[in-house]
């Protein structure tokens, strides 16, 4: 039989608990792009070595709407880490990002909660620094023209990232709209829009492809020898890389994951083999190789993992706190 007198570990109260609250604009200024690129190359190291607990993500459909994303990720030295991101494609047409997320850090040791954050931003930002952290690691080391495909806020952020690795001669970006790749471009000096895709592509040392598109936006046959492509958007069943690049290229993945069914995995990579990827922490730690020959076609396919948001919001709170940004809340 239970008791109805409650032990002195059931009454004690939580009392109020001080969060921290970060605004999109608050995490924007708490966050360096030079330092994201950083962390997220130890955070793949750490995912690679086995460090980072990062268990598959659950979907939570919402018929005719959108669907749900709850990302959970830790490892030691950092908080408790779970970003819920909701993904509804209506909301472009009222003027909202179809892609809006707050991540939620808990202390380890208690799971008290510490901060909740805007995570739209990091979203964004996080993904487009793993693809651009592919090109610092994979592409060669001369390249000169880099092709952005896509006029979304991923394109975007991949306009402001790549000028980091690499001395590009030219930077392009082109669209399914070319008014919209001449909008895109406009926002950033030195981007030039263009719009033939093929010729762009077939010309390029570097090919980021940032769409949500359910076929492929580009060929295998128009990307020439030496290219590294890499790909970001997530649109299954279909999706935006062709199958036969990745039959012909040196493929590399954020994990083995990649290859599971969705949600967890990428839709382009269903059905292979995942011993042909190339997890991108593995060659930052040494043990397998990246680019071995001038010629080679790299790829790499993102999914999005939680380790990326946790270092990137980790970035953002550590600078939120050096610099007394934010408010604080009680729950």
């Amino acid at each position: 039989m239970t008791s109805a007198i409650p032990n002195d570990r059931n009454a004690h109260a939580k009392g109020d608990t001080p969060v921290l609250i970060l605004s999109e604009a608050e995490v924007k200024t708490c966050i360096d792009l030079r330092r994201l690129l950083d962390v997220l190359a130890d955070g793949f190291q750490a995912l690679s070595g086995g460090k980072v607990v990062n268990p598959a993500r659950p979907q939570l459909d919402i018929p005719q709407a959108g669907y749900s994303l709850a990302m959970p990720a830790w490892m030691v030295g950092k908080h408790l880490t779970v970003k819920i991101v909701n993904v509804f494609e209506g909301n472009i047409a009222k003027g909202i990002p179809s892609h809006l997320a707050t991540i939620h850090l808990f202390d380890p040791q208690t799971g008290l909660p510490i901060c909740v954050m805007d995570g739209t931003y990091i979203t964004a930002v996080r993904t487009s620094g793993s693809a651009v952290l592919s090109v610092r690691e994979l592409a060669r080391r001369d390249v000169k023209v880099a092709t952005v495909v896509g006029a979304g806020v991923q394109a975007g952020q991949h306009l402001r990232l790549l000028p980091l690795v690499r001395d590009f001669a030219e930077i392009r970006v082109v669209s399914k709209e070319f008014a919209d790749a001449q909008a895109l471009a406009a926002l950033h000096p030195g981007v030039v829009a263009v719009s033939d895709i093929e010729a762009a592509v077939g010309s390029s040392d570097v090919v980021c492809l940032a769409t949500h598109s359910y076929e492929p936006v580009i060929s295998a046959e128009w990307v020439r020898p030496g290219t590294h492509v890499s790909s970001v958007g997530v649109a299954p069943p279909g999706g935006e890389l062709p199958l036969g690049l990745v039959g012909k290229a040196s493929l590399f993945v954020e994990t083995s994951d990649a290859f599971a069914p969705t949600p967890v995995g990428s839709c382009e990579l269903a059905g292979i083999d995942p011993e042909t990827g190339t997890e991108l922490g593995e060659i930052l730690l040494g043990l397998r190789p990246g680019r071995v020959s001038a010629d080679q076609i790299t790829v790499y396919k993102a999914m999005g993992v939680a380790m990326e948001d946790m270092v990137a919001a980790d970035l953002a709170y550590r600078e939120a706190i050096r610099r007394s940004i934010g408010r604080v809340a009680s729950l």
